[in-house]
């Protein structure tokens, strides 16, 4: 089997056994504690420009199902496994993580020490990293000064897609796609929503024009400041119609609002993070992909109230916005992969629509 080679910017070099597609990408290295939802994380778009590592020893083990998929793609750069499962047992696969990221010109190294890598992570935060198949050190300048960039432009959709529930309608919701998962629209659609998806530099005007109950704003990767204009859009959508933001949606809300927000340590991914609910006392365990959240620090001011915090490093989970009928998540009430505690969520969006401003 090829080689492969992992370059990290603090000068250590792992090798392993190249999988997937060959070749050379860049990006920043995180970690992810999921055990299940191989296809539903290697779709994300949340990963975009990044390296992931998967602390579970056994990856694809179940294999490929297209059905699962969260975009029409892979959406990160490059996969970190301890063993790569060459012969996976599912009924629903339809082909090995090999072939599909060969297909998606994906590149991947096996055969690495990830529970290695992930106390590094942990304990030093989240590096620059190179996988390669090539012999030669990478561009050590252009490894450290790695930023991901652009990351909601080339993930979110060019035009303008209508999708229907297949029964009665009962709600119409725009769901601004900031990079959004697909279980976040099927979820809408599940409850009589007609969704239309817009791309993320839609101007807050046409939306207003089109007559819709509420808005979904989606989750997405990358640093929410990076993103001016969408912050400026919700700031005139606010009080406008009822709102729901998730992910990277929850921190542009909460940008808009006045508040700040700010880069974690090694960030929260994976389905087991643990967040309460302030008003009820109730702990959900919940599905999360991010590197971002909103400093709940800087809430006072704003008309934002901390709702939901994360019980492990109490960072901020979740924030409702009375004045505006608003309310954001910073975790995944859609989950795919991960627990279904907090899918409700999306029935509050609903009951707010139905009540209205």
């Amino acid at each position: 089997m090829k080689k492969a080679y992992l370059y990290l910017e603090n000068g250590q070099v792992l090798e392993g056994r190249s999988f997937g597609a060959v070749g050379t990408a860049m990006g920043e290295l995180v970690f992810t504690t999921g055990m299940t939802g191989c296809v539903e994380s290697l779709t994300d778009p949340s990963y975009y420009g990044q390296l992931v590592v998967y602390t579970f020893p056994q990856f694809g083990n179940y294999g490929i199902c297209r059905a699962d998929q969260e975009s029409p793609h892979c959406q990160m750069g490059g996969v970190v496994v301890r063993e790569a499962c060459e012969n996976p047992s599912n009924f629903r696969c339809e082909e090995t993580v090999d072939a599909f990221l060969k297909e998606e010109n994906v590149v991947g190294i096996a055969g690495v020490d990830t529970r290695m890598l992930t106390q590094m992570i942990r304990d030093g935060g989240v590096l620059n990293a190179v996988i390669t198949t090539e012999e030669g050190e990478p561009d050590w300048d252009a490894l450290k000064a790695y930023r991901v960039k652009e990351s909601v432009e080339n993930t979110s959709r060019k035009d303008i897609l209508v999708r229907h529930p297949e029964g009665e309608k009962k709600f119409s919701v725009a769901l601004l796609d900031y990079g959004a998962k697909g279980s976040i629209c099927n979820s809408l659609l599940a409850r009589g929503c007609e969704v239309t998806i817009y791309p993320y530099n839609t101007p807050a005007e046409d939306i207003l024009a089109a007559g819709h109950d509420g808005v979904m704003l989606s989750n997405g990767p990358g640093d929410p400041a990076d993103n001016p204009f969408c912050i400026q859009q919700i700031q005139k959508l606010f009080g406008k119609l009822p709102m729901f933001g998730i992910c990277l949606g929850h921190q542009i809300m909460a940008l808009a609002a006045g508040a700040k927000t700010k880069k974690l340590k090694f960030g929260h991914r994976g389905a087991n993070q643990p967040a309460m609910d302030l008003e009820t006392g109730t702990v959900v365990i919940t599905s999360q992909n991010h590197g971002y959240a909103v400093d709940e620090t800087t809430l006072a001011g704003t008309e934002g109230k901390l709702r939901f915090v994360n019980v492990n490093d109490g960072t901020c989970e979740g924030v409702d916005y009375p004045a505006y009928h608003a309310f954001s998540l910073q975790f995944h009430p859609e989950a795919h992969g991960g627990p279904l505690d907090t899918l409700t969520a999306f029935d509050r969006f609903t009951d707010m629509m139905k009540e209205g401003l």
